[in-house]
């Protein structure tokens, strides 16, 4: 039952960042990235912390004395992951994030078992291969030849350098397991909102037009991506390792093609097609460990030494 209840979390997690991609693009031309990142902490911090002192009613002095990687987690996940992925959408669409996105898994992988030593098996490359060519097929369209020919630009480079910090970020949160996830996420927000607030106050980040798109855009990315993503990976990772969590994250780039059919854009035979592939890589990820003995949740079973 525990394994299924982290790949809803995981699934839940990536289907919010998708939306996040989503919204993102579409107030990003009336709101710039330090006014979307401190907008949306500043609705999740209200979320955050009733949630935890509702479910986990954790030790707050004991949580405080973690501060340092906490804040460093701030740093990585709350402030430079947004911050760049909001700034790479000014000059790259969506789609274009989201291929560079899915090299996020691969990343995490190689970043896990320098820095973890987790053990990395032949059914992780295989899962890892199948999702990130289905990744290819959806955003390629079937005609993967494209990729020769794609013009990366300042947004495309910016993407590259916000995985590389949220890989940072999720190997770091795999050290914080002894704090409870959601506290943990409460509190690196607020470092984070406490960190941002003096450039939000010099560079006018409370001062953009009030509509009804920014408003929906607001609250959609400080719940759903900034309280339910962060809870659900945090959550995961502690469970089965950032490895094997981090194959999970081509799903954004497929719930990104789900939202642009539902957006009135027609889907293809290639698209499904690489639907079902990135599926399929996350499945054999997951049947991973469960042949033989298996401990769930247990770091012998994802990490060596």
């Amino acid at each position: 039952m525990k394994s299924y209840r982290i790949l809803l979390f995981l699934v839940l997690a990536n289907l919010f960042w998708a939306g996040n991609y989503v919204f993102g693009k579409s107030i990003v031309e009336t709101m710039t990235p330090l006014q979307m990142t401190v907008s949306r902490w500043c609705v999740a911090v209200c979320f955050l912390f009733p949630i935890t002192q509702l479910i986990e009613k954790p030790d707050w002095r004991a949580v405080l004395r973690k501060w340092k990687l906490l804040l460093v987690m701030s740093v990585f996940g709350i402030i430079g992951y947004n911050f760049l992925l909001y700034e790479a959408l000014r000059f790259t669409t969506s789609m274009n994030a989201a291929l560079v996105n899915a090299m996020n898994p691969a990343l995490i992988m190689l970043l896990s078992a320098l820095v973890l030593r987790e053990r990395v098996t032949a059914k992780h490359g295989v899962g890892l291969v199948l999702s990130l060519f289905g990744v290819l097929l959806v955003l390629t369209k079937g005609q993967l030849g494209q990729l020769l020919h794609l013009d990366y630009n300042e947004g495309d480079l910016l993407m590259l350098l916000a995985i590389l910090v949220w890989s940072i970020y999720s190997i770091v949160g795999r050290r914080a397991a002894s704090i409870p996830p959601i506290a943990a996420t409460a509190v690196s927000a607020l470092f984070g909102l406490l960190m941002l607030m003096p450039f939000a106050l010099a560079f006018g980040a409370f001062d953009f037009e009030v509509s009804r798109e920014t408003v929906t855009g607001i609250l959609y990315m400080g719940i759903f991506p900034s309280v339910g993503s962060f809870i659900f990976w945090n959550a995961s990772i502690r469970e089965i390792g950032a490895s094997r969590a981090g194959i999970y994250l081509n799903l954004i780039t497929v719930f990104t093609a789900i939202f642009s059919v539902l957006m009135g854009q027609s889907i293809t035979v290639a698209q499904v097609l690489g639907g079902l592939l990135v599926f399929a890589g996350v499945y054999v990820t997951t049947r991973q460990g469960t042949d033989g003995k298996r401990s769930e949740g247990n770091p012998a079973t994802t990490t060596r030494g």
